[in-house]
């Protein structure tokens, strides 16, 4: 079944054609993640150090690796190996603070709640792209209403705080973190809002936006004094599965990542900081936030994915039974 829905899903991406044009206003457009070592690219962050570059991981327990890979090639140019962090679990997001320092999120967790905490890596962005090994900091992650599984996390651009959005049908949550890590205790991150499924999550570089992500939708969240707000609909495209969002470094477009072998970045130009905040969202009922908006343009590219899905689902089905008549 899971192979049947993976040929669906790539037929429907052929007849949408999921990769969209260039930047034109001279910015980082779309690319595909060329290095065959990253087949599961299940999170995105644009470099602050390095302009055009943007560090990515492999999902699950592909080891302490993060990847440096130039947008303007798709080619990886550096290779950073983690020290000091233990056996990474199920690595499912990157984030790259004002600080200076990048932060992985060894959050997921697929048995829906079993391990008792999650980790948070954190190392300097080097100044010199190549590849290194570096000694990088662990924290001890819970959550206050217990375990949960989650792939995004974001560190805001002004405060620094962190956040982790949790994947769950029907709706998660978003969680706040300390105002400043410990690593010599347990940092418990806690419940400030209702989100939809996420799979990925972003700040605007000038922290005035938090980007979110699920399979079939995206959208921005006005972002003030720690809470969300009115949210806004984002094209998002549809992708083979659906896994990571960034901004590019100006603030001016969303990067959406897939995983697979050979994946396509895909660029969304967003609006300016001063839209309207009465603008309509997009994001899919059973879930948001206290800002409104209406879910139909989520709920719209939802059922068109569903519908790409089955229709090539359905396509695949009769020609295997053809083959076997044959």
């Amino acid at each position: 079944m899971r192979s049947l829905l993976s040929a669906a899903m790539a037929a429907g991406l052929v007849v949408l054609g999921a990769v969209g044009p260039a930047a034109a206003d001279g910015g980082d457009g779309d690319f595909t993640i060329k290095d065959p070592r990253i087949k599961e690219s299940s999170g995105l962050a644009a470099s602050r150090a390095h302009p055009g570059i943007y560090w990515t991981h492999n999902d699950s327990d592909d080891g302490p690796y993060v990847y440096a890979v130039d947008s303007k090639t798709g080619e990886t140019v550096a290779t950073i190996t983690l020290t000091g962090v233990g056996k990474p679990r199920d690595v499912e997001a990157i984030s790259v603070g004002s600080d200076g320092n990048v932060y992985v999120g060894d959050i997921g967790d697929n048995l829906g709640g079993t391990w008792k905490n999650v980790w948070i890596y954190k190392f300097p962005e080097p100044a010199r792209l190549k590849d290194a090994t570096v000694k990088a900091t662990q924290y001890v992650v819970k959550y206050a209403d217990g375990p949960r599984n989650a792939e995004a996390l974001m560190v805001h651009p002004k405060t620094g705080r962190l956040y982790i959005a949790s994947k769950k049908e029907g709706g998660g949550g978003l969680y706040e973190g300390p105002s400043r890590l410990s690593t010599s205790g347990t940092n418990v991150f806690r419940r400030v809002d209702d989100v939809p499924w996420v799979t990925d999550g972003a700040f605007s570089p000038d922290g005035s936006k938090l980007a979110l992500r699920g399979y079939f939708w995206a959208a921005e969240y006005d972002w003030k004094d720690g809470k969300l707000g009115a949210r806004h609909g984002v094209s998002a495209p549809l992708m083979r599965q659906a896994e990571s969002v960034t901004y590019t470094l100006d603030g001016k477009a969303l990067l959406f990542g897939s995983e697979g072998e050979g994946s396509p970045v895909v660029r969304v130009p967003v609006a300016s900081s001063s839209k309207s905040p009465s603008d309509k969202g997009s994001s899919p009922s059973g879930g948001g936030a206290s800002g409104g908006g209406s879910d139909s343009g989520g709920n719209r590219n939802f059922v068109y994915g569903v519908i790409a899905i089955v229709g090539a689902g359905a396509a695949w089905v009769g020609l295997k039974r053809r083959f076997r008549r044959g």
